[in-house]
């Protein structure tokens, strides 16, 4: 193979490589991106009402006591799924990234012995009665400012109860309950 024939080859793989270059440089002209002004991706959060739709609220969910009167454990302890990556739920189970949930109704709040709690958790105090749990299961970070609890919470009240009334059934002697008449 001679010179000449060299040259055009390489001629031809160059050629090819400047077109692929040009190319692309005409591409990024065309199909440019716009730049966003805070860079990162914008996450869901909770709706924001706005100015047309403030009008309409969300119907207000029935107390607590009267969502246990209709609860059911079965479907708290299928709900509780969700929760057991992080908690555990027997009888002198281990701490995970949570505390074991054990005897937490009507326990007071950040006592459970050998979990190092946050200090939102800790600042928080008194006991985890039906409507505090209700509550916490909500909406975690907005029920105790600094928790380092990632959950976002149940949104469901129906599904909170059914939780509530499955972790109420996590005891030697369950707390009572509170009158569904009386609430209503």
């Amino acid at each position: 193979m001679d010179s000449f024939e060299l040259n055009k080859i390489f001629g031809a793989v160059l050629g090819t490589l400047l077109l692929v270059m040009g190319l692309s440089i005409v591409s990024e002209i065309i199909f440019s991106p716009a730049k966003p002004a805070i860079p990162g991706y914008d996450l869901p959060g909770a709706p924001e009402a706005s100015a047309a739709g403030a009008g309409a609220a969300a119907p207000a969910a029935e107390p607590i006591a009267v969502r246990l009167a209709k609860a059911d454990v079965g479907r708290g302890e299928k709900a509780v799924a969700k929760c057991k990556a992080c908690h555990d739920f027997t009888q002198g189970g281990p701490n995970k990234v949570g505390p074991n949930l054990y005897e937490t109704v009507n326990r007071a709040v950040a006592t459970h012995a050998g979990f190092n709690y946050s200090a939102g958790m800790k600042a928080k105090g008194g006991n985890w009665d039906y409507a505090h749990l209700d509550e916490f299961l909500e909406n975690p970070r907005k029920s105790v400012p600094g928790t380092i609890m990632a959950f976002a919470g149940v949104p469901k009240p129906d599904e909170r109860a059914d939780i509530i009334l499955y972790m109420r059934s996590l005891a030697g002697s369950p707390a009572e309950l509170p009158a569904a008449e009386a609430a209503k």
